[in-house]
């Protein structure tokens, strides 16, 4: 099937396109830890504050998949995400792939089918994992909207644990949080059990004139790929995550600028379960930040 398309549809997609630097991520992940037994907290629970950069580059040619009599146009969008420790500067993580654009099916006829889902991003990381993850994307004249989300395993994988299994959880709270000595008062750091709270405090007092939401989901018809040591000691499961690009203004100023927010849930899954139950538990790793376009 031959078309005459010679230019890239990105869709909403095109406003991630640039550079992006951020300050204010934190990546939480419970991980396995040397000595314990079946029923004595054998995992380590790691919290760190982490600087930024994401860049987003445009394949400036429009991507065909040919299937005879119908065919798709996909616009490609590379990225590239380099993180550091806050503290000791130390590169913590990198990542490559591709966000893309989804159009629409197109027939020998010319009628057009929507695809099953209009976003996709592909990612691969050097511990050994690779990612698909498929979803929507939407554009509301308002501000982001954050769930609360949970950093510990479901209550299904928690039931039977020993008291004080998951005290690791409570101890970095304890570390994270401020007290005020005048007031009294104490101030979240970082919220543990549910960090999505830091992205609601980052947009305290700004001023939204739109967002669009991407959430993807390796659910949606996506995969998670892990390499043999991982598939066997810490296999990532499944992946979930929600991007916010938002068009703000500061309260005392009438000049725009592009922020970008994120939180992501990947799955991890070792321990064995309680009380003789079958499987593993799945631990939440989940990295969130507030980033502003540099480029």
């Amino acid at each position: 099937m031959t078309t005459n398309v010679t230019k890239p549809s990105f869709g909403d997609l095109e406003g991630l396109i640039g550079t992006w630097k951020g300050v204010k991520g934190w990546s939480l992940i419970s991980v396995p830890a040397h000595g314990g037994t079946k029923d004595s907290p054998n995992f380590r629970l790691i919290v760190q504050n982490y600087t930024e950069v994401l860049t987003f580059k445009a394949v400036d040619t429009p991507v065909e998949n040919d299937a005879g009599d119908v065919s798709q146009f996909i616009g490609a969008i590379e990225y590239e995400q380099v993180i550091h420790d806050f503290d000791t500067k130390e590169l913590i993580h990198i990542e490559n792939g591709m966000f893309m654009y989804l159009n629409d099916i197109k027939t020998a006829s010319g009628e057009a089918v929507s695809a099953s889902f209009p976003i996709a991003r592909s990612g691969t990381i050097p511990h050994g994992n690779s990612i698909l993850v498929m979803g929507i994307i939407d554009k509301k004249d308002k501000a982001p909207v954050f769930k609360e989300i949970s950093s510990m395993p479901s209550a299904v994988d928690q039931d039977g644990a020993p008291l004080g299994f998951f005290d690791q959880f409570d101890d970095e709270q304890k570390r994270l949080t401020a007290t005020d000595i005048v007031i009294k008062q104490d101030s979240l750091i970082f919220n543990v059990k549910n960090p999505n709270d830091n992205l609601v405090r980052d947009n305290k007092g700004l001023k939204f004139i739109d967002t669009i939401h991407m959430s993807l989901d390796s659910k949606n018809e996506g995969t998670v790929g892990n390499i043999p040591f991982l598939q066997k000691h810490a296999k990532a499961t499944d992946v979930f995550s929600d991007f916010w690009l938002s068009t703000v203004k500061l309260p005392m100023s009438e000049k725009p600028y592009q922020q970008l927010q994120y939180s992501q849930n990947v799955g991890i899954s070792f321990h064995e379960k309680f009380n003789g139950k079958q499987g593993l538990i799945n631990w939440p790793h989940i990295t969130i930040n507030t980033l502003t376009k540099i480029d």
